[in-house]
C-alpha cells in the first residue's frame, strides 16, 4: 500500500507541475525582487591550490580566499564556475556583490544568471562578501 501511495504522490506531483507548464502559471513560490541599495563589480581569478582572489574593476586585490575567515569566497567561487561550465559562457566575467534595501547581501553572475543569496551561512562567510561593499 505504501509503495503504491508513493507512486500515486510522484505521479499526482509530476502532473501538477506538467499542467503548470502547459497553460504558463505564473511562478508564485519565487522570491520578490528587493532594490539595491548598494552594489560592486569584482571578478574572480584563482585555482583550489593557490586560494581565489576578487579584483576590482581597476584590477587591485580586493580580498582573497586564503585570508583570514574569507575561505568562502573559494565555496562560491566554484559554484560560479561549475555553472559557467555547463552553460559554457566566460570563465573571466565579472560577478556583482550586492546589498539590497532589506539588509541581504546577494552574490549574483550575470552571464549566467546564478545567485545566491547569503542567508544562513554564518556571519563569518557572509562577511567575506559583505564587507567588500564596506570599504
Amino acid at each position: 500500500f505504501l509503495v503504491q501511495a508513493m507512486f500515486a504522490l510522484m505521479i499526482g506531483a509530476v502532473a501538477l507541475v506538467g499542467y503548470a507548464r502547459l497553460t504558463d502559471r505564473p511562478l508564485e513560490g519565487t522570491r520578490a525582487a528587493v532594490p539595491v541599495a548598494q552594489e560592486i563589480s569584482l571578478t574572480m581569478q584563482g585555482t583550489r591550490a593557490t586560494g581565489v582572489g576578487l579584483y576590482d574593476a581597476d584590477g587591485t586585490l580586493v580580498a582573497h580566499s586564503k585570508d583570514a575567515k574569507k575561505g568562502f569566497i573559494d565555496v562560491i567561487w566554484v559554484s560560479i564556475n561549475r555553472v559557467r561550465l555547463l552553460k559554457q559562457v566566460d570563465m573571466a566575467a565579472p560577478i556583482r556583490v550586492v546589498r539590497q534595501d532589506n539588509g541581504q547581501v546577494v552574490v549574483m553572475d550575470d552571464a549566467t544568471g546564478w545567485s545566491i543569496v547569503l542567508i544562513g551561512y554564518g556571519k563569518d562567510n557572509i562577511a567575506a562578501f559583505a564587507n567588500l561593499l564596506d570599504t
